[in-house]
């Protein structure tokens, strides 16, 4: 094959599609080196949406492509389709790559090599603190390598991953919190294979193929500590939303994210960008883009339960269960966020009228618990949130609809189960909304999963493959098998008081393990009531609840 001198639209859409299936193939492997700026093990799945949403804006269209539409793809897509922190650096990163493609036919080395140090330079713009020893370092090492390489294609290519691989292998070095960990950083580890697809398109040269996820060792505490580097790990909440507001707003709005936490990346334009923080105070995060214009998709992530429960992000559409029409609609309608179709059925059969999925690290948005609630038809509704990560976005639907909006604080599936045996459709919201909280705080929650990292808890140290109890004060249990984390984790719940213990069996259950449990509850507490439920939620084979 002749190696390109120039970039066309083709080979600019060619390298971004096999920089997503890159992704997708590492992004295990990305999750697991993610120890900054907290160990939440979501880096590789963040890049891979954002990547993946340029790819959804290309189209399915196989013929050949303008630059401009190209451009317009990367740009839009990435900026619409950032996750996390990482996906909204990378996000500029890309929209910088592009800034000045758009009026060419094709893409010259020395516009390539400019290009990247625009990009380079943006994306150190968009994040209020720098840190070395990320991404960000990478990209500039690239920059650089391309900088001096422009005689050619090719060279040029091979001379941005190379000392982008060099980079990357020396933030042990720049970051404490890698070092001590034994890893280089996670986001680095992505970009460079941006230039590894790159190298691909323009050279020919063979794809990296990822290592086995479980050949990366990491040890890291599961406590949200501060790292040795900066404060960013004693922030609690991850805040994201896409803003509409004009550019004559965004410094001020910027100068009120910088004393609110860190970790604070925004990137966008022309009236629309994609803002993200670490913080403690998610309401003034969200009024402050109030101030600035339009927050909308507003997602927030509790940081400190994601590190200790490592759930993986999923990679799924977050839709709304459709609203049965033939069902007259009741005085107060009732909402809840559920994961798992059993859990679904379970929840529709105790009376809500819309369901909408999500969890604890697949978030649904504002706009989807808006949609939800109008499209149950009430005038008054309650909302049952299920994850305390959601809570803070249910609280800002009551100000987006004409309805009367209440939300219950439920934080876990079997909250959200108990609270609705005390809702009652004829009753007006508030009357509800009382009742279905008390019944709520009656129910000590529990959840059963397996641990993807090595650890340290309260109740000992923590391996890979690990199964592991967690409750509100965080790992509870830990044994070898499903059945040996339950029964502990039960053991810690339960006490002579109580008289109902709720078992919902999710992915990875199974009828001698469920059998197992409930002869454990008869043998140690005989007095206790026991339900058993088929709830078929991911990654947690059980979902407990004692009353």
């Amino acid at each position: 094959m002749t190696a390109p001198t120039k970039l066309s639209p083709t080979d600019v859409r060619t390298a971004i599609t096999t920089f997503a299936a890159l992704l997708r193939s590492h992004r295990e492997v990305i999750n697991r080196l993610n120890v900054y700026p907290v160990p939440d093990g979501d880096t590789g799945t963040n890049m891979t949406l954002t990547v993946e949403s340029v790819v959804a804006a290309f189209g399915s269209d196989a013929g050949e492509p303008t630059m401009e539409s190209v451009c317009q793809a990367i740009a839009n897509g990435s900026l619409m389709g950032a996750r996390g922190n990482s996906g909204v650096i990378l996000s500029q990163l890309l929209r910088g790559l592009v800034e000045r493609w758009r009026a060419v036919v094709a893409v010259t080395p020395s516009l390539l090599a400019e290009s990247l140090l625009r990009a380079d330079q943006m994306a150190r713009e968009a994040v209020v603190r720098p840190v070395e020893g990320t991404i960000l370092s990478v990209a500039h090492a690239a920059a650089q390598g391309a900088a001096d390489a422009t005689d050619s294609l090719t060279h040029l290519v091979r001379s941005a991953r190379d000392r982008a691989r060099v980079a990357l292998a020396r933030t042990p070095d720049q970051l404490a919190v890698l070092k001590q960990a034994g890893v280089v950083d996670s986001g680095g580890t992505g970009l460079v294979l941006l230039f590894d697809a790159l190298c691909h398109v323009v050279a020919g040269d063979p794809l990296p193929v990822a290592p086995p996820a479980e050949a990366i060792h990491v040890r890291v505490s599961e406590e949200v500590a501060a790292h040795p580097d900066d404060a960013v790990g004693q922030l609690r909440y991850e805040v994201m939303f896409l803003l509409e507001a004009s550019e004559v707003t965004m410094a001020a709005f910027r100068d009120v994210w910088a004393g609110l936490g860190d970790s604070i990346a925004v990137v966008g334009g022309d009236g629309l960008y994609n803002c993200h923080i670490h913080t403690n105070d998610i309401g003034a995060s969200i009024e402050a883009g109030l101030d600035a214009g339009r927050p909308r998709h507003i997602r927030v992530t509790d940081l400190a339960e994601q590190v200790i429960e490592e759930r993986w992000v999923r990679e799924a559409d977050v839709v709304g269960t459709p609203v049965n029409d033939a069902v007259a609609p009741p005085t107060t309608a009732v909402v809840a966020v559920v994961v798992g179709d059993g859990v679904a059925r379970i929840f529709r059969s105790l009376g809500v009228r819309a369901v909408v999925s999500g969890g604890q690290s697949m978030n649904p948005s504002t706009e989807e618990m808006v949609a939800a609630v109008r499209a149950v038809g009430s005038d008054q509704v309650v909302i049952l949130p299920n994850n305390a990560n959601i809570r803070p976005v249910a609280e800002q639907v009551a100000g987006l609809v004409d309805a009367t909006v209440r939300v219950v604080p439920t934080a876990s599936i079997v909250e959200g189960f108990a609270a609705l045996l005390a809702y009652d459709p004829a009753a007006d919201a508030d009357h509800n909304a009382i009742a279905m909280a008390a019944s709520a705080a009656h129910v000590v929650a529990g959840e059963v999963t397996r641990a993807v990292r090595d650890t340290w808890t309260d109740v000992g140290e923590v391996h890979v493959g690990d199964w592991i109890g967690l409750s509100a004060r965080g790992v509870r249990a830990v044994s070898e098998s499903v059945a040996g984390a339950a029964t502990a984790l039960l053991s810690d719940l339960v006490t002579p008081a109580h008289e109902l213990v709720t078992i919902i069996e999710g992915d990875g259950s199974s009828a001698a393990n469920t059998r197992r449990i409930t002869e454990f509850l008869a043998e140690r507490y005989p007095t206790l009531a026991v339900e058993v439920h088929h709830g078929g939620q991911p990654l947690y084979p059980y979902f407990v609840g004692v009353e």
